[in-house]
């Protein structure tokens, strides 16, 4: 009878984590990655030219956060061609943050528009590589 009880609680055991474990195990939701990473250009290129405008109007507090938000997108744009470009774009947008940071914003300026040059660049790679 003590066999028979360890045997019935082994075996419920087994199937709560069977039951348990099987959607935490299962698969993610399949998501078209050109989507994402095209998606991810577009609001990166918007974010860029929002900040240049706002570097050419002067406004510090905002041209930082148009910056910051823009890194925070150029994330998502990872394809492989024009990976050593999104180091180099991210590069710029630091560099441009860290000007305006300093109440630079001649430097930031051109950081910006360098670094809008990098997201048309990447985009021109990547829209050839997917048509």
């Amino acid at each position: 009878m003590n066999i028979f009880k360890k045997i019935a609680l082994s075996a419920a055991i087994v199937a709560t984590f069977a039951t348990v474990s099987a959607p935490a195990f299962a698969a993610e939701e399949h998501k078209d990655k050109n989507v994402v990473v095209r998606a991810a250009a577009d609001a990166t290129k918007a974010k860029v030219e929002e900040a240049i405008s706002i570097a050419e109007k002067g406004d510090k507090t905002a041209f930082i956060a148009a910056v910051a938000e823009a890194r925070q997108l150029q994330k998502e744009f990872r394809y492989e061609q024009t990976e050593r470009l999104r180091q180099k774009l991210n590069d710029k947008l630091s560099a441009a943050r860290e000007a305006a940071t300093q109440d630079n914003m001649s430097d930031a300026t051109v950081a910006i528009k360098a670094a809008a040059e990098y997201v048309k660049e990447m985009r021109e790679i990547y829209d050839a590589a997917h048509k």
